[in-house]
């Protein structure tokens, strides 16, 4: 009898109209929060690629380089709770709206720099302007997608992340060819023409989004009673076993030990992304061919993190897929570094970057399922904020080994690796949360 009882707690059949109820705010919300977040990374990561020829035209080694890519995330930690508690108050449509079309002026401004200085100001404002936009979206997402959904959905929205480095990949090496056009280099069309499509995304966004499912006059009133019903009792279900005001959220160790667990990730993965076209550039003959190579690990990596995120959403299972994950990464990145056969380094290339993107979406499952209202917003900006420090000291760190072992990206990348085995030990760590359980549908416990 107790295992029946248990049983029917733990499942609960998917009808009809949640299916349809998901299915159409899936298809209203996803396409455009994809596209922005698509450009939001492209803005963040193509200097990546105007390293190729920026960096010998300014005269920068590769610990400016590392350091300037990196101070994007000093501005981005300063202002990121800030922007995400005024998103929670004036809501997503008009915040959102403000933040990817001031970040897309000043990212055009990136073509303008003449040396250190410059580089580091625009990439520290890029930061500021940008600040609030992730952790904005997944607190968005809490708005619209019950528990069971969030960790595919999310992954979903994460796949613009290697969609954005397959596509910026083939896009800004063929950019880099058009070095001389009307007296600018390629370098600086890169950064121009990458830029302006945030600004019109911005307008779209504001005229097209809606704040709050209360608000979705395109969802029938049935569909929308029962996602405002549904949310409203997992919140209610959160809150029960304990309601976090925003100092407590902002001081609990269950929010700043995931915050030191972002940071192992983004420590490595900023490191690579933004030194990887470097990598591959030894491989291949030419800027386009190698765009070509530097996409092969992102799409890889877009199948394995909406797989990965949708495993984790039909076990049930939160904090060992998180681990897995970074597991994977580290392992990846450290046999890069011990390769030197050209096919061999793609294949562990491919391997980290499967790895570091399916961490996105398990992670992110872990604060939402414990915080909500105000608590959440500043609790996801404050992870996130932190998090990406790992961002700063990554590509840095990397630049400086880079430096100091004669150009060698071996010790550089074994370095960067130490991230995320710190992140799955401390995943591990804290174990499990009862506020991390969701309901799985019977067709996915049965695996159907």
């Amino acid at each position: 009898m107790a295992e029946a009882t248990t049983a029917s707690v733990l499942t609960h059949e998917i009808t009809d109209l949640e299916r349809q109820t998901m299915a159409r705010v899936a298809r209203r919300l996803l396409p455009l929060l994809m596209a922005c977040y698509f450009i939001a990374y492209l803005d963040r990561v193509n200097v990546g690629f105007a390293s190729l020829t920026m960096n010998k035209a300014l005269g920068f080694s590769s610990a400016v380089y590392g350091f300037g890519g990196g101070i994007f995330f000093l501005g981005y930690f300063i202002f990121e709770v800030p922007s995400n508690i005024l998103l929670s108050k004036v809501g997503a449509r008009i915040w959102i709206a403000r933040i990817l079309i001031t970040w897309g002026i000043i990212a055009a401004g990136t073509a303008f720099i003449v040396g250190p200085i410059s580089f580091y100001s625009v990439r520290f404002a890029l930061g500021i302007a940008e600040a609030g936009f992730f952790p904005g979206i997944i607190l968005y997402l809490t708005w619209w997608f019950p528990s069971y959904y969030r960790s595919r959905i999310v992954g979903i929205f994460m796949a613009a992340i290697p969609i954005s480095n397959i596509l910026g990949s083939l896009v800004s090496g063929a950019l880099l060819g058009l070095d001389g056009w009307l007296g600018l280099a390629g370098w600086q069309w890169l950064f121009i023409l990458e830029a302006a499509p945030a600004v019109v995304l911005g307008v779209a966004f504001w005229i097209y989004m809606t704040d709050w499912p209360a608000e979705a006059h395109w969802l029938p009133p049935a569909q929308r009673e029962w996602l405002i019903a549904r949310l409203d009792s997992e919140r209610s279900q959160r809150e029960s076993i304990r309601h976090y005001s925003l100092k407590q959220a902002l001081l609990n160790r269950r929010v700043l030990l995931p915050s030191l667990v972002y940071f192992g990730g983004t420590f490595s993965g900023y490191g690579i992304v933004l030194f990887q076209p470097q990598i591959v550039h030894r491989l291949a003959e030419g800027f386009g061919m190698t765009g070509v190579i530097n996409a092969i690990p992102y799409v890889f990596a877009a199948v394995a993190m909406i797989l990965w995120g949708h495993h984790s959403d039909r076990t049930g299972e939160r904090p060992r897929h998180v681990a897995i994950a970074y597991t994977v990464s580290a392992i990846g990145l450290v046999a890069t570094a011990m390769m030197t056969d050209p096919i061999l380094t793609m294949f562990m290339l491919v391997v980290a970057a499967m790895g570091q993107s399916s961490t996105g979406p398990t992670f992110w499952s872990l604060p939402t399922a414990m915080l909500s209202g105000t608590a959440a917003a500043g609790g996801i900006a404050l992870i996130n904020a932190l998090g990406n420090l790992g961002g700063f000291f990554g590509p840095y760190l990397f630049g400086l080994v880079k430096d100091a072992t004669g150009g060698s990206f071996m010790f550089a990348l074994m370095v960067i690796a130490l991230g995320p085995i710190m992140s799955a030990a401390i995943v591990l760590a804290l174990g499990h949360d009862r506020r991390l359980e969701h309901i799985p549908s019977r067709q996915a416990s049965a695996g159907e």
